[in-house]
């Protein structure tokens, strides 16, 4: 039986990675911490397992008992990751360090698997085409502008510099979905009357529903093709009001009143907000890093790659996917 472990498990992709593994009859290890919530793990056939990756040595230890006991993974999908920290150094530590140290210990342990799929992010790539709004390219250089997307393109330049190990880098734009967060909070805003926008320039947006992304990933392991790595995205593009009037559509909201926030306010709300999670000790969902990440207008990207080396073809469009994530926040409780 294949043997997969995928790392930040717990999480909104990682969940899902862990029902496509189990339906593909993989024996699947689901990474996480102990203190981790295993709300949408709970099938008896998943197993568990916490492996320190902030210590390379005691990482190796874990890797060559793990493999005494159980065997090598075959596959790796590394999804741990952080997307909004109390200190921006801490983006560096989780999502580049933490990775490296994997990595090496793998190859210390004698544990390389035959496939390690790194979730990485459009973010690394940075900044696309603000003025014609061509789309971003695999072979454009990448020019990342907050501290979570350095942190990303520093873990794939890693990867990137290895020797004999195979890996694929997914870096997929907005991913949304049922168990979401933060395209629900907007949902629920729409819901409610209102439309917050941010600057009045239009964005272009793009956008993949998390079961493609899945299902984009387990292409990646069973791709014969190595060390290479794509955007993932379902090939449309949406101006935010075509996204609005889509959510609108959705929810059941014919009017909504229309705000536009002018980045200079965004960006002092943002350096506020900041500031208040210091005073809390819990990481804001508004900060300078996000403040970068909503001035962005054009986050179109190439996807001509994916679809030639992987037969890439996305199952959801973005009114199908919305669709189905109001459904499952209305049947959760969450709308």
């Amino acid at each position: 039986m294949i043997k997969i472990l995928i790392t930040g498990a717990s999480g909104f992709i990682g969940s899902f990675l862990v029902e496509k593994a189990l339906e593909k009859g993989f024996e699947t290890w689901a990474g996480i911490r102990k203190t981790s919530s295993k709300e949408y793990l709970q099938d008896k056939r998943i197993k568990f397992v916490d492996f320190n990756y902030a210590n390379k040595d005691i990482l190796v230890s874990q890797l060559k008992e793990f493999i005494a006991e159980n065997g090598k993974f075959d596959y790796i999908i590394h999804n741990a990751g952080v997307t909004k920290c109390l200190n921006a150094s801490d983006f560096d530590k989780v999502n580049y360090l933490n990775t490296r140290n994997f990595v090496e210990a793998l190859q210390e342990a004698d544990a390389i698997p035959s496939k390690f799929v790194l979730m990485s992010s459009l973010s690394s790539y940075g900044i696309g085409d603000e003025e014609n709004y061509t789309p971003l390219r695999i072979t454009d250089t990448p020019n990342p502008n907050t501290a979570y997307g350095i942190s990303k393109l520093k873990a794939e330049r890693f990867l990137q510099s290895t020797h004999g190990f195979p890996y694929m880098i997914l870096r997929p734009t907005g991913v949304y979905g049922p168990r979401e967060k933060d395209y629900f909070l907007m949902m629920k805003t729409v819901k409610s009357g209102l439309d917050v926008g941010a600057g009045f320039k239009p964005q272009h947006l793009t956008f993949i529903y998390v079961k493609d992304l899945v299902d984009t990933a387990f292409l990646a392991l069973g791709s014969p093709l190595t060390n290479r790595g794509y955007f993932i995205a379902d090939g449309d593009v949406y101006t935010d009001k075509e996204y609005t009037s889509l959510v609108k559509k959705v929810v059941g909201r014919k009017h909504v009143l229309n705000i536009k926030v002018p980045l200079w306010l965004l960006k002092g709300i943002s350096v506020i907000a900041e500031s208040m999670s210091k005073v809390t000790k819990k990481p804001s969902t508004l900060n300078r890093d996000k403040y970068k990440i909503m001035k962005q207008r054009n986050w179109e990207c190439d996807i001509q790659p994916l679809v030639d080396d992987l037969g890439f073809s996305a199952k959801y469009n973005l009114l199908q996917g919305l669709e189905e994530s109001y459904a499952w926040y209305k049947q959760n409780g969450w709308m």
